[in-house]
């Protein structure tokens, strides 16, 4: 494979029925989105197989579940018999093994995205929620209120609803509700994945500058988004976010119908929010001075309001009743990894949560200050991802973590793929956080920074554990030391 060659090679077996499905093969398999797409194509009927470099919950468990086997590591044995069909995820390299014989073999391929559109998304409206932060959320809260509304959506979605416990659903309306990643689709396509998703509607809650390890500079990403703006069709709409300036002007670009959200002033939508004495979330909604009935949620946070205010505009776009809008936002659980509440022992409450880039970590920290301002909030943070193991953010981060009583930062795993001159600094970020007058810690490993936990935390602290990754189990770890110790 080279760039030269077309993306895809094309086989009249796709057009197989779902009688006769045939084998497809999944490269790549236990990411989130490739985990998901597999349970569309078993959904269909396809005899699926993948393989993977890093096997491990909980999508192995999702993929067993469903029955399908995995390969652990890649290469050319992967191959044989040859499967009809393979799906290349984008964490596979040209050099692959298991590309290089796939290549040999001249199998047909599609990316992921691609392969979505083709198996699940096909004769459906999409309804593609973009933007750098809260995609993962909203897609979620948008796919349940249609759910609820009888609407019956398909969906894929970075991360697992609570609602529904698991992250993909073929559904027999005519709504499919995709999360609209930016990151690029495949080592053959270097386009984002949400530009091969032929939106009806898209939610663009907010453009920031993200995913160092492949964007150059802010005005790149840009012009992605501006891409995707372009691809909405006159009868459908963009729901763009008010508060956010790159994202207001983006959407004069738009060919299509566009309404705005937000909490500050001026958006057609707007919203003020409070905590009830019950510790839910009232959200009073305003559309053009006229204001709806309030909502109530248990989710909280000033992000969290904002994403669910623009599935209040999607709703009212699709025509549901208020009524079925309230309803749905009662019962929305929200997302796994998001503020999600582990449990408490010995009066410690702890955490877990995905926040790695430096905005996302503020607005949570802020939420959980707001939410539970008796409690000292004791924040955790692994910077793991591509762009967080980068300097680009060094200096963001320090003014990230305000709010907290205590904060404690490991070392950066998988230092070496990162060019000496471009990695983060841990220690140099605590000593930041102390100039401002936080108090910080350093640790060599999570190993480390567990014990120093159990021998720290007091009744009353809410630790907060923030990474994209599993963090070495840590919040299930300190969870099971502090109730043994509480026992």
């Amino acid at each position: 494979m080279n760039s030269s060659e077309p993306e895809t090679r094309l086989s009249p077996d796709l057009n197989r029925t779902p009688e006769n499905p045939g084998h497809i093969h999944l490269m790549g398999i236990c990411g989130t989105a490739m985990t998901s797409l597999a349970g569309i194509l078993k959904e269909r009927g396809c005899r699926v197989t993948g393989s993977d470099q890093n096997v491990y919950p909980p999508m192995s468990h999702l993929l067993e579940s469903l029955g399908i086997p995995v390969s652990h590591g890649y290469g050319a044995r992967n191959l044989h018999p040859p499967p009809d069909l393979v799906v290349v995820g984008n964490v596979i390299t040209a050099r692959n093994p298991e590309a290089l014989e796939l290549e040999r073999l001249r199998i047909p391929y599609l990316s992921l995205p691609q392969a979505l559109a083709a198996f699940a998304m096909e004769g459906k409206r999409s309804l593609v929620i973009s933007g750098t932060h809260g995609k993962t959320t909203t897609s979620s809260a948008a796919a349940w209120i249609l759910e609820r509304a009888g609407l019956d959506p398909g969906f894929m979605i970075g991360g697992i609803p609570l609602n529904f416990g698991r992250n993909f659903k073929m559904g027999r309306g005519p709504h499919f509700v995709v999360e609209g990643d930016e990151y690029d689709t495949a080592f053959f396509d270097k386009g984002p994945k949400f530009l091969h998703y032929n939106p009806w509607v898209v939610i663009l809650t907010g453009i920031e500058f993200d995913h160092a390890d492949i964007y150059r500079d802010l005005d790149q990403i840009r012009e992605n988004f501006r891409k995707l703006v372009r691809l909405v069709p006159s009868d459908g709409l963009l729901i763009a976010n008010a508060d956010d300036v790159e994202v207001m002007a983006l959407a004069g670009e738009a060919a299509c119908p566009i309404r705005t959200y937000g909490l500050k002033a001026g958006a057609q939508w707007s919203a003020r929010y409070e905590t009830t004495p019950h510790g839910m979330t009232a959200i009073h909604v305003q559309q053009d001075g006229r204001s709806l009935q309030p909502l109530a949620t248990p989710l909280f946070g000033r992000h969290n309001v904002s994403n669910l205010l623009s599935c209040v505009v999607l709703g009212d776009f699709l025509g549901m009743e208020e009524a079925q809008v309230r309803e749905a936002f009662r019962q929305f659980r929200g997302v796994k990894r998001r503020q999600e509440v582990l449990g408490e022992a010995g009066g410690v409450m702890i955490v877990d949560d995905f926040a790695h880039h430096p905005t996302a970590v503020q607005e949570t920290i802020r939420a959980f200050v707001e939410r539970f301002p008796d409690r000292r909030l004791v924040a955790v943070f692994e910077p793991r991802s591509n762009s967080s193991r980068r300097n680009v953010f060094q200096d963001r981060y320090a003014q990230s973590f305000d709010g907290a009583h205590g904060v404690m930062i490991p070392e950066p795993p998988m230092m070496e793929k990162i060019p000496p001159h471009e990695r983060f600094s841990s220690s140099r970020l605590v000593k930041d956080l102390r100039v401002r007058g936080l108090e910080a810690s350093y640790f060599k490993s999570t190993d480390l920074l567990l014990q120093a936990l159990i021998s720290t935390v007091r009744p009353g602290d809410l630790v907060l554990i923030m990474s994209n990754g599993d963090f070495q189990d840590l919040p299930r770890r300190l969870l099971k030391a502090l109730s043994r110790e509480a026992a």
